[in-house]
């Protein structure tokens, strides 16, 4: 399974920018998908998951700002966010679970990562 992401960039804080990650390959199931972030010098945290039927999960920094959903007619997942604040600055990552389906699932259940999208917010 092959996961491509885009939608990354710089924008100004108070800006929105929408991130997309398609998966394509060898696809039996996909069930939790979910949007993780690295900013320099800290850990990779999650930002947001969506189980198969919807329930959702978001850190609580990005609450209210960012919306997570998905097409399961096209294997794909989005992030939208908006009120972008500096701290937000980080590189993406998109992630797939082939078995576990619930909006709290650890970082260690997803089986497939993307490559990373760079988000610059500039203040």
């Amino acid at each position: 399974v092959q996961l491509q992401a885009s939608g990354g960039g710089l924008v100004q804080a108070g800006g929105s920018l929408r991130l997309s990650c398609a998966a394509s390959g060898s696809i039996f199931s996909i069930n939790a998908m979910g949007w993780y972030r690295q900013a320099p010098g800290k850990q990779r945290e999650l930002v947001a998951a969506v189980t198969s039927s919807g329930s959702t999960n978001y850190a609580d920094s990005v609450k209210g700002r960012f919306t997570i959903s998905r097409d399961n007619a096209k294997n794909t997942v989005y992030l939208q966010m908006n009120s972008l604040r500096p701290e937000d600055t980080a590189v993406y990552y998109c992630a797939v679970a082939g078995y576990s389906d619930y909006p709290r699932a650890p970082w260690d259940e997803y089986d497939y990562w993307g490559q990373g999208t760079l988000v610059t917010v500039s203040s």
